[in-house]
Order: structure tokens, then sequence, then C-alpha cells
């Protein structure tokens, strides 16, 4: 039902994906506001929802630093075209008001799916897991499609798209790690798996895969997702995976190794000389690994060894 004349009416948008504003019974589109630019007055204000949008800031926005002469005016007769579109019958008492020289959307006559999502995301970011993992789904669910899918030139709606892609990433992740310590470790990867193709340079991403496939015991995927992760790192930044990648890499060649005689005998090999080429580096202080000694003919021994693998794996290549 359309709310009488005098009470204040509400919408409910929907800004992720195409736009979508339920008023009452009624349903508008991007094609029903009047045209494309009382349209994008609409996603601006939304994009700053309960903040007050000044007409000059507004000109800037829409027509890109490059605004005609009148352009005050224009602005003036867009936004009284949205009004007649958005809120027909309920000028004052609608969610799109004039305030200070500007125009802004009353944040508690709007619901929008973009401010729910904002919430959701802040709100699992304090809580534990099992509080954080529903609301990061939810918030998800929410976030399926691109913002603004029906503006792609604009550069403001560039840049908040590309802020929002950033925090869905950040959401990802932090789903990732939530179902990782509930013990949901398919969950962990499907999430982490999204974050990393969304933003392939995002190394926490990168560790919440590897330490999801090592919590589902899939030791041969996690190893080759760190190379991966590794040789993009060095390519694309000049850098090499920190600490927290590296140690879990180390879990899972070990964890690997324990399942295969053979890769065993080749790992401890590796560790061997990788201490020796440590001490070599760091000096004759360098404490040695408990159990590990140094003689040449260790060396030589460990050095065989993993020729003889490579030779075998080479060969049957």
């Amino acid at each position: 039902m359309e709310q009488m004349p005098g009470q204040f009416m509400s919408i409910s948008v929907q800004m992720i994906g195409h736009l979508r504003i339920r008023r009452g019974d009624t349903v508008l589109t991007a094609s029903n506001l009047g045209g494309p630019k009382p349209r994008q007055i609409l996603e601006i204000l939304l994009l700053r929802l309960g903040t007050t949008v000044s007409k000059d800031q507004l000109v800037d926005l829409l027509w890109g630093g490059k605004a005609p002469g009148e352009a005050l005016a224009t602005l003036e007769s867009y936004v009284s075209v949205l009004r007649r579109h958005l809120q027909p019958g309920h000028a004052r008492t609608g969610p799109l008001r004039t305030a200070n020289a500007g125009y802004l959307l009353e944040r508690e006559l709007v619901d929008l799916d973009l401010d729910r999502f904002d919430s959701l995301l802040r709100d699992a970011e304090l809580a534990g897991p099992a509080d954080a993992y529903p609301q990061l789904v939810e918030a998800l669910e929410l976030a399926a499609e691109p913002l603004l899918g029906d503006e792609l030139t604009p550069e403001w709606a560039v840049e908040a798209r590309d802020r929002h892609a950033s925090m869905v990433t950040g959401a990802r992740v932090l789903a990732a790690e939530a179902a990782a310590a509930l013990d949901r470790a398919d969950d962990a990867v499907r999430w982490a798996q999204q974050a990393v193709s969304a933003e392939p340079l995002n190394e926490r991403a990168w560790s919440a895969l590897v330490a999801g496939l090592e919590q589902a015991g899939r030791y041969a995927e996690g190893i080759r997702s760190y190379d991966r992760c590794r040789r993009l790192l060095d390519r694309e930044m000049g850098c090499m995976p920190g600490p927290a990648l590296r140690a879990a890499h180390a879990r899972l060649l070990k964890a690997t190794a324990q399942e295969d005689g053979e890769l065993s005998e080749v790992l401890a090999a590796l560790l061997l000389l990788s201490d020796s080429m440590r001490a070599g580096q760091d000096g004759p202080g360098v404490p040695v690994r408990a159990g590990i000694r140094r003689p040449g003919k260790n060396l030589q021994a460990a050095g065989q060894v993993v020729d003889s693998f490579l030779r075998r794996a080479l060969a049957s290549a």
C-alpha cells in the first residue's frame, strides 16, 4: 500500500548489482528515474547516505569538472524530476531532502543494501568466529554482484566500486579465517580462493588459502598454491612470502613427506643443505640445528639424494 500524504515515506534500495528501488508496492529501476543525471544524483546521495552533499559537489561529480553555464539551475531541475519519480506526493516527507545548500537522503527512511553490507562487516570484525561467520556469509550474499552495475564510466562510480570490491575481498578473507577457526576447512578454502581470484597480490588471502588446504589435508594443493603465490609476489613485487606463509609451507612439506618415505628422505636432505647454506651466510656463530651435523660427507650424501630424486623426476616427466 502507498503511504498517505503527510506520512513519512521510506524506500528500500538495492545498488549492489543493478539499481532497484521499492516504494510501497511500486518497484523502480534505473530507467524509471527521469534519465541518467537524476539517477546519478540518487546514486551519489546513496553513497553518502545521511550526509549532505553540496550543490557544488554534485555539479562537479555529474559533469566531471566541465559543467555547463546553467549547471546549478539544471541540477535543481534534475532533483525535482527525481523527487517526482522517487517520492510522488511526499516532497517534504520523503527521504530526499534539501539541506544546507545541498541535498541528502535521510538514513532513517532508506533501507540500503550497501549500508547493510557495511554494518554486517563492521560487526563481524568485532566478533568472535562463531558470531562473525554467519554475519560475513550474509554480507557476502548481499555483495554477490559488483556495486553500481548501471554506472560503468563515471569516475566517482569507478572509485566507489573499487573501494567496495576491496571490502568484499577483505570480507572473504575474514570469512575464510573464521571458517577455519570453526573447523569448516572446505568453506575456508572456498572463501580464500574467491579472495585470491579477486586480488592475486593479497598475501593474507593466500595465507588463508594455504592454511585452509592444510586443515583439509590437501597438502599437495597447499604446496602448489604456495608456489604460485611465491612466484607471483617475486614477479610483480620483487619480494617473498612472509614468515606465516613460509611456516605453513614448511608444515605442508613435512606432512607430505610423512606420507611418502622417499619424500621424507629428500626433505631431510634439503633441510641439511639449507642449514649449511644459512651457516655459510651468517657466519660460524650460527647454532647448528638440533640433531644435524655438518661434516663434508653428510653434505655430499644429501646432495646425492636430492640429485638422484630430481633425475628420476625429470626422467618420468
